[in-house]
């Protein structure tokens, strides 16, 4: 089954902000997302490979919500409640399909959390992305976060370096005691939007989602930085995908150069991203290991998962590339 991108989506609402400093359109789109959660909606999110092997059957089981919101199929309206049509209208999220609807949302669960995100495929330069790294990453902050004390001295301010959907700051700041201060910082507008939504979706309060250039507009100093960045080289230079450099690398090792100066005395930079292995040296380790010689740190390092996006070393930024591996950086300041 081959998806249309279909034409833009039907809205008619006005772009004001309400009380709670979100547009009428977020406010629908957390509407929509309160009521998948009341539905008690769950969606795990697929490879985009995967994704498109499902598409490929001759049918995809699932409820109406699922194939909707989660395999991001087209639908005929008599499939969903009208309004919820009205409001994946107000939310500017309905797009038109060959005589069919189709949502320009989807929604994943990550434990008991929801998150909206770009639909399915995640062409546009602009799209969020969420998927199995999201999973992956959400493990690794909650294996530091989890044996920390819920103390008086608990760390208050965490940051999530190019959030894209927020999932993983927002997943982390729920581990931690309430009253923590969140950032979601994103260099895509469109990113920021969706963090703001899915903090409120999520019932987070003291959470701000801020457009940046990595650190650029963030301030400081944090006890926590959480980060997850685009690691491959992609030819579209999507900005969920792309991380620039020679293999993809460079996004990421300037979240450690910069980062560092970002902690707190004994706070933590806590990165999850993709490492090729070339001729068997680690070449993320190998950028960063020079910064973290020069910095008042200690850290550990691991390999999450040896093998993944094994389909990028048929490309040719890839030639030389044994494999991509998925990798966790937990770097604390000395205080």
């Amino acid at each position: 089954m081959q998806l249309d991108l279909c034409s833009d989506e039907t809205a008619t609402a006005p772009s004001t902000a309400t009380h709670q400093g979100l547009s009428v359109a977020d406010e629908a789109l957390l509407r929509l997302g309160a009521f998948l959660r009341d539905q008690n909606y769950r969606f795990t999110t697929t490879t985009p490979l995967t994704h498109n092997r499902i598409l490929q059957r001759p049918a995809v089981d699932g409820s109406n919500l699922t194939r909707a919101f989660g395999w991001s199929l087209p639908f005929s309206a008599s499939d969903l409640p009208a309004s919820m049509l009205r409001t994946l209208a107000e939310a500017k999220a309905l797009a038109h399909c060959n005589g069919l609807l189709r949502s320009k949302v989807r929604f994943s669960t990550l434990k008991n959390q929801l998150f909206a995100h770009s639909a399915f495929p995640t062409d546009a330069a602009d799209s969020v992305f969420f998927g199995p790294d999201t999973y992956r990453f959400a493990r690794c902050v909650e294996s530091v976060l989890n044996p920390q004390p819920l103390s008086a001295s608990a760390p208050r301010r965490f940051v999530d370096i190019g959030c894209g959907s927020g999932a993983g700051g927002i997943f982390a700041a729920s581990l931690m005691r309430p009253g923590v201060e969140l950032l979601l910082a994103d260099i895509n507008p469109q990113a920021v939007r969706y963090a703001r939504v899915n903090a409120a979706l999520n019932g987070l309060k003291r959470t701000q989602a801020i457009h940046s250039d990595l650190f650029q507009n963030a301030g400081g100093p944090f006890d926590y930085i959480i980060a997850n960045p685009p690691y491959l080289v992609d030819d579209y230079q999507r900005l969920y995908r792309h991380g620039g450099g020679e293999f993809g690398i460079s996004l990421s090792v300037d979240i450690v150069r910069e980062g560092i100066p970002h902690l707190t005395e004994s706070g933590r930079l806590l990165l999850y991203t993709g490492s090729p292995i070339v001729g068997g040296v680690d070449q993320f380790l190998a950028a960063v290991t020079p910064i973290l010689d020069a910095s008042p740190v200690t850290f550990d390092y691991e390999e999450v998962d040896p093998d993944v996006f094994g389909e990028e070393l048929e490309r040719p930024a890839y030639d030389n590339v044994d494999r991509i591996a998925a990798v966790f950086l937990n770097i604390k300041k000395e205080g």
